[in-house]
């Protein structure tokens, strides 16, 4: 592979999400470096950015104006899922490759999930709060009133890689589990072999006791979970939401939370609580304020492991178009794009 000293890297969210040992190693290994970078605005990025190579980013937004004014990128490589911050398709007209880690945290967001089923289901942070406060006769009346998790019925809306992985998780604490995605036509031979009984979105709705979100954000998916969506759900059930924040209406949300339509929540993404900002400060949405609701700052996703397969893959498909060749197949975002430089396919041996 000939080395890539030449090239102009640069790696953002340096200062929020710090680049790690393997991240160095493996640009060392293949042969170049990243310009780190902490810049939150178009007009604060593209200074850096314009006569880049490559790009690594991780929750920076890049909309059109940063994507116009990249005159030689030849991919963005997102460390990490998804590319909702990214304008896929200008970069597409561009020429500019878009790729991502697709799988890298299944396991730890399917874990996160049920977390909050069986924190939600056990009451477990208002047992701890009663516990802590003396209140035991009232922590075992309202224990009383639990229903098995057994008896329960988990609703997934998609069924991708993490709604399998949850689909199994939930199985083995012996939920009922259905779930819809958006191509219903045809057999379902892997909802089929986990268990799962495949149903139209309206029939989820009416029974699902809890119903996890697993989409990606897009124009279709954006408020879907609107007020009139969350109303249809099961009276006194629960929404758990680890994929993105704006494919729920939150306000919405939080009304039907203290009407006591929905039972509870599980939230690990925001559209209105901003976790990426470079000072820290306690959020302000009424979300936050309701004791039904279990919050976490998007973490769903971390692990030791997560972090070393963000790492390995996001820095091997920059090596790879570095190189002259595409990026394996699974992690091309941007599948149609007509490279600006060309690529020939994959090579595996990377």
């Amino acid at each position: 592979m000939n080395r890539l000293e030449d090239t102009r890297i640069v790696r953002l969210n340096a200062e929020i999400m710090p680049v790690t040992d393997t991240e160095l190693t493996l640009c060392a290994r293949y042969g170049f470096s990243a310009i780190e970078v902490e810049a939150a605005v178009p007009e604060d990025i593209i200074p850096h950015v314009a006569d880049c190579d490559a790009v690594f980013v991780v929750s920076a937004e890049l909309p059109r104006p940063v994507i116009d004014s990249l005159s030689k990128c030849r991919i963005i490589s997102r460390l990490g899922n998804g590319t909702d911050k990214i304008d896929v398709q200008r970069a597409t007209e561009r020429g500019i490759v878009v790729s991502n880690v697709p799988y890298f945290c299944v396991d730890e967001m399917s874990d996160h999930v049920m977390a909050m089923v069986l924190s939600l289901s056990r009451r477990i942070p208002w047992m701890s709060r009663y516990m802590h406060e003396g209140a035991y006769r009232r922590a075992r009346a309202e224990a009383l009133q639990l229903p098995r998790l057994a008896s329960q019925a988990l609703g997934i809306v998609g069924f991708g890689a993490s709604g399998k992985a949850v689909a199994r998780r939930a199985r083995s604490f012996g939920m009922t589990v259905i779930a819809t995605r958006r191509a219903m036509a045809g057999p379902h031979p892997e909802a089929e072999e986990l268990g799962v009984e495949m149903v139209e979105l309206t029939q989820l709705l009416e029974r699902s006791d809890f119903l996890s979100l697993q989409l990606p954000l897009t124009r279709e998916t954006y408020h879907l979970f609107d007020r009139e969506m969350l109303r249809s759900m099961k009276r006194g059930s629960f929404l758990i939401n680890t994929s993105r924040g704006a494919i729920v209406d939150e306000d919405a949300l939080a009304d039907l939370l203290e009407e006591g339509h929905l039972a509870g929540a599980g939230l690990d993404t925001f559209e209105s609580i901003e976790i990426f900002n470079a000072e820290e400060t306690p959020p302000t949405h009424r979300l936050a304020e309701l004791d039904n609701v279990i919050l976490t700052p998007h973490v769903s996703g971390l692990s030791v492991q997560a972090s070393e397969n963000v790492s390995v893959t996001g820095v091997e498909n920059v090596a790879a178009v570095m190189s002259g060749h595409l990026p394996d197949p699974d992690n091309i975002v941007n599948k149609g794009v007509v490279p600006r430089c060309p690529l020939v396919d994959h090579d595996p041996s990377m």
